[in-house]
């Protein structure tokens, strides 16, 4: 480990040292600022309007989404409390459960969410190209989700 080591110059080092500087001696730059290079960027109408409206519709929905789930859930952990005991009713409860809103919007969002989202397709599976490593669909809720969340005593 060399640190803090500063090693003697070589001839070789000595040598391209002595080209550049020859170099910048006839460069016809040398003395003037540098250009600036610009980004080959440029924004494109849909993205300039849909920076004006808000949230995009599948921002929204997913926000519509996250918030129904959560008063269902609330209410499944009170209803859960009061059939703590009884196993049999809790699986009837959850059968009763109805998501019909929820799973509206779930639906909604599994088909326009890749054209909202501009999501990119995978040429060897001819789907859709997986966000953050997972799925972008939505599954929808039913008795087994109601059951997974809050397991009969």
């Amino acid at each position: 480990m060399r640190q803090g080591v500063v090693l003697p110059e070589t001839p070789r080092q000595r040598r391209e040292r002595a080209n550049l500087e020859q170099d910048l001696v006839e460069h016809p730059q040398t003395g003037r600022p540098l250009r600036r290079r610009y980004r080959n960027f440029t924004a494109d109408a849909g993205a300039y309007l849909a920076s004006l409206g808000g949230p995009l519709p599948y921002m929204a929905r997913l926000r519509e989404i996250g918030v129904l789930v959560e008063g269902h859930e609330r209410e499944l952990a009170e209803r859960h409390e009061e059939l703590a005991g009884d196993a049999a009713a809790w699986r009837a409860y959850a059968e009763r459960v109805d998501f019909a809103d929820v799973n509206e919007l779930i639906a909604a969002h599994n088909r326009w969410y890749p054209a909202e989202a501009r999501l990119p397709m995978d040429p060897r599976t001819g789907d859709y190209v997986p966000v953050n490593g997972e799925r972008y669909s939505l599954a929808p809720l039913d008795a087994e989700w109601v059951l997974a969340r809050c397991p009969p005593a």
